[in-house]
């Protein structure tokens, strides 16, 4: 039978052997750093939240701000973009207009994931699925657009 010194070290009575301390940072001595020693952390320890906290942080952030969350560049790039598909000529649009039409996009989506919500919380879920919004929309009538 075969012994290692791992099992040899785990045998009743037998105790296992300890590290010499470490030098004190005030005495002199070429002894290197242990490999296993870690600096210490460049900045402060950053906070770290609970699942779901930061994200009920944002909720209220959002909701009590007026501001639109999709940025002006990317949505009139879009609104261009659908407008050359009905029409080979180029529109122009003005600045008014695509703000006015953001907000109107942005508070039907807004509602539409509210309705979502209320159906994924009635199947006793919290987590929102694209089937979620697909019968809020259809609940809605929105479905043939």
């Amino acid at each position: 039978m075969r012994h290692d010194d791992s099992s040899a070290s785990r045998r009743k009575g037998k105790i296992p052997k300890r590290r010499p301390p470490l030098p004190s940072p005030g005495t002199s001595g070429s002894t290197p750093k242990s490999p296993r020693r870690k600096p210490p952390p460049a900045s402060p320890k950053k906070r770290r939240f609970r699942p779901g906290t930061k994200a009920l942080m944002e909720i209220r952030k959002f909701q009590k701000s007026t501001d639109l969350l999709l940025r002006k560049g990317p949505f009139s790039r879009l609104v261009r973009e659908v407008c050359e598909s009905f029409s080979r000529e180029s529109l122009r649009w003005q600045v008014y207009a695509l703000l006015a039409l953001q907000e109107a996009a942005e508070a039907f989506l807004v509602m539409i994931f509210s309705d979502a919500n209320l159906c994924a919380i009635h199947a006793k879920r919290v987590t929102v699925f694209p089937r979620d919004i697909q019968l809020a929309r259809r609940i809605r009538g929105v479905d043939n657009l």
